[in-house]
């Protein structure tokens, strides 16, 4: 033992770190999903490889040896959700959402009339589902839809979410200062821990915001509560103070309260922990 503590380097400290980190984040992302009974299936498999080997059922040792062969396709289709939140949240950093983030003033106005349209609909108990866009590029969500690229007001949100609007069962889409798209489907949460109580509108929201950074604005049509779904969280309820002061800390507008100065280990801590 003591000649391999001898030969121990920093670089190997470090590579089991790197090492550790990785698994643990790996665990942590298929926390609390179905992912976690395709690893023990997959534990299984390797299980009764090594069994068959040993016992030598050559019929059944070249039957698995024959499934490791595609394993990297296989676990790319099995865990395909997970990976691709995995590496939507790798490039959610401070960084690159202070690169996607309009003028302040230009997204304050966004965001008064965004607050405005969803106060209105509350009053009236009219559902609405309203996703802004943030970092990550929603493309492939809002193409779903009908595209609008039309100008952001209050009134025409408003009208997408009438009753008699064709478009008012899906979300409609902001990018930028633009209502980009509107009538599109949202991908539902799967997220066992939910209570019965919270629908289908409320359950794409949440959908959404798990697989990306966008923040979705959600009132109910039965109660006219107004939530937002943000990093994988529900939100709920807020009055209109309350989303106009989240949603200012969200985008980093001029009036949004400043954040307390963070130890230098806090944001590594937060990232391991999500």
């Amino acid at each position: 033992m003591w000649p391999i503590l001898a030969t121990f380097r920093l670089r190997d400290a470090i590579d089991i770190l790197v090492v550790a980190v990785v698994l643990y984040r790996i665990f942590v992302l298929f926390r609390e999903t179905r992912a976690i009974q395709m690893l023990l299936g997959l534990a299984g498999l390797m299980v009764a490889s090594y069994l068959a080997r040993q016992l030598e059922l050559f019929g059944t040792s070249w039957l698995l040896d024959n499934f490791w062969s595609f394993w990297v396709l296989a676990l790319v289709v099995l865990f395909q959700p997970e990976l691709r939140r995995g590496l939507t949240r790798l490039g959610e950093s401070r960084l690159f959402q202070g690169m996607a983030l309009g003028a302040r003033e230009e997204r304050s106005h966004l965001i008064d009339d965004v607050i405005k349209a969803a106060d209105g609909l509350a009053s009236k108990r009219i559902g609405a589902l309203i996703v802004l866009e943030r970092s990550t590029g929603l493309r492939n969500y809002a193409e779903l839809g009908v595209p609008l690229d039309a100008v952001v007001s209050a009134d025409l949100l408003v009208s997408l979410f009438l009753p008699y609007s064709p478009l008012h069962d899906g979300a409609a889409f902001i990018r930028g200062d633009r209502v980009a798209a509107a009538g599109c489907f949202l991908p539902l949460s799967r997220n066992t821990q939910l209570g019965r109580n919270m629908g289908t509108r409320h359950r794409a929201g949440l959908g959404l915001a798990e697989e990306t950074d966008a923040v979705v604005l959600i009132v109910s049509e039965e109660t006219g509560r107004i939530s937002l779904a943000v990093d994988g969280q529900m939100e709920s309820p807020l009055d209109q103070e309350a989303l106009r002061r989240r949603l200012g800390e969200l985008f980093s507008l001029e009036d949004a309260p400043m954040p307390r100065r963070a130890a230098w280990w806090e944001p590594a801590r937060e990232w391991l922990r999500k």
